[in-house]
């Protein structure tokens, strides 16, 4: 099944709305697409192109099989230029303004201002919250005044963060989704390792460690997973690249690459902070009387008999070490250290 008939039976209504301003010639040229999970986000850019690119039309609706449908995709369409959060801070780069570094806004906002003949253009800004207030003024220009043949999308979970100026230019798409997703690997070892400070050690140190040791080893391990995904998700574009012969594509291909792998790791380094933090809340949640069906991630739980007569004062002391060690893990400290802390003062109370 592809995307667009996938998300057709979510946000059938949306799609619907997107398609009529097509086919009136009336569809922004700048949209921000807002969903708590990054890949439904991701996915919804690909149909937006879609609509705004395929020349093979019916009533506003894309074709869906024509060459450029399937290259969207496939993400392997050679005028979509994306630009995302790196690094250890995890923000989107300016760039220089004379000569921008690959993988940063300006670059973008170069490459989507190039004259490309009949094809369309598109920017995908991913996490775009990650601009900082120079980068955000960096593409307000663009906003107002596009390239022709151009479509901006922006991708965010918190629209809030950005200027209101830059929000007042797009086009708001709203993908509501109550739940957040834990994908990352060694999710079920974080879960039950949490659990069991919380209510297995007590002050035996020897329990507390090797539950500290399974935190860092969940860790230390999503660097090297995150490098294996991107490699192979970038696998079939860098082949194609290859074979296109075209110097600046596979450049730029290539940057987008080694960005991407410290990009991912940040984002599921955030995912495993989140879901430590997340099982913390919701026992508070539970202390307070609210019920396993009311919590918007019961799967934390899954198979975990937590007690029934855990007590607020107990909870809400669990709760604040997770949130110091989510507020600690900001800053460039030892995360082995930080999570040690962290098990240490959950299991001795």
């Amino acid at each position: 099944m592809s995307i667009y008939a996938e998300y057709s039976k979510c946000y059938g209504d949306l799609i619907r709305c997107l398609e009529n301003a097509r086919a009136a010639n009336r569809l922004a040229h700048a949209f921000l697409v807002h969903s708590p999970d990054a890949s439904v986000r991701r996915d919804f850019a690909k149909i937006i192109m879609q609509i705004a690119g395929c020349q093979n039309l019916k009533n506003g609706k894309p074709d869906l099989t024509c060459r450029f449908c399937r290259q969207v995709e496939s993400g392997l369409y050679a005028d979509c230029h994306t630009v995302g959060p790196v690094g250890k801070m995890y923000q989107i780069k300016v760039g220089d303004r004379l000569n921008p570094e690959p993988n940063t806004l300006r670059d973008l906002l170069d490459h989507i201002g190039y004259t490309s003949g009949s094809h369309r253009k598109f920017g995908v800004i991913e996490d775009a919250d990650r601009m900082g207030v120079e980068a955000q003024n960096a593409l307000l220009k663009t906003l107002e005044e596009p390239p022709p043949d151009t479509t901006i999308i922006l991708e965010t979970a918190n629209p809030g963060a950005l200027l209101p100026t830059t929000r007042s230019r797009c086009q708001l798409l709203e993908l509501p989704d109550n739940k957040f997703r834990f994908e990352f690997s060694g999710f079920d070892e974080t879960r039950r390792a949490v659990f069991a400070l919380c209510f297995k050690c007590g002050c035996d140190m020897v329990k507390i460690e090797r539950a500290a040791s399974k935190l860092i080893a969940v860790s230390e391990a999503l660097s090297e997973q995150t490098a294996l995904t991107v490699e192979a998700e970038f696998a079939d574009a860098m082949q194609t690249a290859a074979m296109s012969e075209d110097p600046a594509f596979i450049k730029r291909l290539e940057a987008r690459k080694k960005d991407a792998a410290s990009g991912a790791f940040m984002r599921e380094r955030r995912s495993f902070i989140a879901a430590i933090s997340t099982f913390c809340s919701q026992l508070f949640l539970l202390a307070n009387g609210a019920a396993y069906a009311d919590l918007p991630n019961p799967e934390l739980f899954e198979h975990l008999e937590i007690p029934a007569d855990l007590s607020i004062d107990r909870a809400q002391r669990i709760l604040k070490e997770a949130e110091d060690l989510e507020y600690t893990l900001c800053f460039n400290v030892s995360t082995d250290l930080a999570l040690r802390t962290f098990a240490l003062n959950v299991a001795m109370n």
